[in-house]
């Protein structure tokens, strides 16, 4: 008898701490709501794609971050702001964290909800712990040609003192 209520107490103990890695293994520390990834894209009020440098193509434009935040609040001004927004990878880049951090900003600023792909299902953009950042604009690399390095105004090399005829006189 005392064998019988020893193991059930071990079966029970099995039992639970069965239940219990079965409950934490579908929390898996996540924090954000996600959606499946069934939902489509006309079930949100705007779609937006992700693209180099942080930048945006919406409506097939790219734009910068803060031209982004200028769309928007023309969308505010004429009464057609979104209430959900999609943002997905574009062919050309993937989602970035810059991307995220510049959308929750977008999402403070303008009150709209935001979703991402996040590997297959959609996940809602928590603005607290994307920690938004301001927006910017974009700034290309400044590239010079080779030619004109070390030249003055006039086109010459530095330290080059021609224009005169030296004679040694």
């Amino acid at each position: 008898m005392i064998r019988l209520s020893t193991l059930s107490t071990r079966g029970a103990a099995v039992l639970m701490f069965g239940s219990l890695l079965v409950l934490g293994g579908c929390h898996r520390g996540a924090s954000r709501d996600t959606v499946g990834t069934t939902q489509s894209q006309s079930q949100f009020d705007m779609t937006m794609k992700a693209y180099k440098n942080g930048q945006f193509l919406i409506d097939g434009a790219v734009v910068s971050a803060l031209d982004a935040g200028s769309h928007f609040s023309y969308l505010k001004d004429t009464g057609k702001l979104p209430k959900t927004v999609l943002l997905l990878p574009s062919d050309d880049s993937k989602i970035r964290k810059q991307h995220l951090q510049y959308m929750a900003r977008l999402q403070l600023d303008y009150g709209f909800v935001a979703y991402y792909d996040d590997g297959g299902k959609l996940a809602r953009i928590n603005p607290v712990e994307t920690q938004a950042r301001a927006l910017e604009d974009y700034h290309a690399p400044i590239t010079s040609t080779s030619s004109d390095t070390n030249k003055d105004a006039s086109g010459k090399a530095y330290g080059d003192q021609g224009g005169g005829s030296d004679t040694g006189h």
